[in-house]
């Protein structure tokens, strides 16, 4: 029997995945969890075979979830969920460890399939999207850019996004400007949009970039 816990903050989509997946004869849900601040601990309670965790948990991301996981419970495998599987939420979810990576739009049966297989030892990730992650193009934002379209994301004005990073309200336009050209967007919502489908930036890193402190301006 294979033991699984779920980790969905999206109460329907949780409920519906226990109930198709406690309905599968080999596989058994011991917990479903919707913030990921609760995953670590409930897996260490119940030392599961294999944690589904969502990429976009509130609190604690699914990644950092994954991370810590891997390292306070190596025996516990990993399989990542997503509503829009891009290229980059791939590199990254295989960074974190995960050994599999599936879309919230699969089969049922297709979802089971790769519990069985990651359970079997088998790392699964969809081949159309393995071959699209190898040639996806790099992220063309710098890592100041980043903090700035991080920042902006919280729907901050240009003088809130220049108090936080140390900058000037000029120096933050220029950077709004230059983000806006590089990645093809029209206006900073949609920026932030690409950003977050590419897997660019995550909601994760509003928090750490606020513990940022920067001695001189830019």
């Amino acid at each position: 029997m294979i033991s699984v816990l779920i980790a969905e903050d999206m109460h329907l989509i949780r409920e519906a995945m226990v109930a198709l997946l406690s309905a599968e004869r080999d596989i058994t849900v011991v917990e479903g969890v919707g913030h990921g601040d609760q995953v670590v601990p409930s897996c260490l309670r119940h030392r599961p075979d294999i944690a589904l965790i969502d990429i976009g948990l509130p609190g604690t991301d699914g990644l950092t979830a994954a991370s810590e996981l891997r390292r306070r419970l190596p025996v516990c495998r990993t399989v990542m969920l997503t509503g829009l599987a891009t290229p980059v939420a791939l590199r990254r979810a295989m960074e974190a460890g995960a050994h599999g990576f599936v879309v919230k739009d699969a089969p049922a049966a297709r979802l089971a399939e790769c519990l069985r297989r990651v359970a079997g030892g088998e790392r699964v990730v969809d081949p159309e999207l393995a071959v699209a992650a190898l040639h996806a193009g790099r992220n063309p934002l710098t890592a100041r850019e980043l903090e700035v379209l991080t920042v902006a994301a919280e729907g901050e004005p240009v003088g809130e996004i220049a108090k936080r990073l140390f900058l000037s309200g000029g120096t933050v336009r220029n950077y709004l400007s230059r983000i806006l050209a590089k990645i093809g967007a029209r206006t900073r919502v949609e920026a932030v949009t690409i950003a977050r489908e590419a897997g660019w930036i995550w909601p994760d890193d509003v928090s750490r970039i606020g513990l940022i402190r920067y001695r001189t301006r830019v």
